[in-house]
């Protein structure tokens, strides 16, 4: 059974395209004109995705997008701008949205983007998604521990607090320790469409992680620089607490 999707949209016409041409493709979908109406409905935990527009009135798609993170929603996010600026770009895929369009954009793009996000989020893009089976003990690096199946990570045993997508980045990198990235590779991966020419997005997220799990984020022990290369995840026998 297809998802249903949430269309956070204050233009009519474009909410209603949007709209025939998702159900004509099989999904269940429910609209909202406004920022305050869109975020009560997303809130509600129904919605398998979010078609979100930036410009939206009173909580605009940015600010929404930030507060549904925030609260440890992961319902995945298309969002929409008629902006085309990179700084929006970044910010949106920075807040957590999975993917971004320009308007004006074409049904059969928009469609294609909508089965890409549900087919890496699976079944119930709501809940965790599969870096393992559930059954793989947690991975440790000295004093760090990545418990993927519960989505959490602790350092010296307290708890580390982690956006959705740091979390993912984190993820990528523990279950392949030793094996360089390219920020390129990364993009692909953790936000799981190409994003070539973003890839300053990673170096923003791996400033933010080395933060929040290195001592000294600028000698990091556990996200490691290759120099004209991209960046590696220590290796289990390297970590040292």
């Amino acid at each position: 059974m297809n998802p249903r999707i949430l269309i956070i949209e204050d233009d009519p016409e474009i909410a209603g395209l949007v709209d025939f041409h998702l159900k004509d493709q099989g999904f269940e979908t429910e609209r909202a004109g406004d920022g305050e109406t869109g975020l009560a409905r997303a809130m509600s935990g129904e919605a398998g995705l979010i078609v979100l527009d930036l410009m939206i009135p009173g909580l605009d798609g940015l600010q929404l997008c930030r507060t549904l993170r925030e609260s440890g929603s992961r319902v995945p996010i298309l969002m929409l701008t008629a902006r085309s600026e990179e700084i929006d770009k970044v910010l949106g895929l920075e807040l957590g949205a999975d993917d971004y369009l320009t308007k004006p954009f074409s049904v059969r793009e928009l469609i294609a983007r909508v089965k890409a996000i549900l087919r890496r989020a699976g079944p119930a893009p709501h809940d965790t998604p599969s870096h393992d089976d559930g059954a793989q003990e947690p991975l440790t690096y000295g004093d760090l521990t990545v418990h993927l199946a519960k989505r959490r990570v602790t350092l010296n045993h307290k708890a580390v607090d982690l956006t959705a997508k740091e979390f993912d980045l984190l993820a990528a990198f523990a279950t392949n320790p030793g094996k360089p990235y390219t920020r390129e590779q990364l993009l692909n991966q953790v936000w799981g469409y190409s994003y070539t020419g973003y890839e300053h997005t990673v170096n923003s997220h791996i400033n933010r992680l080395r933060a929040k799990i290195e001592t000294d984020p600028s000698n990091p022990r556990f996200i490691l620089t290759v120099w004209g290369y991209g960046y590696r995840f220590v290796e289990m026998e390297e970590a040292v607490p």
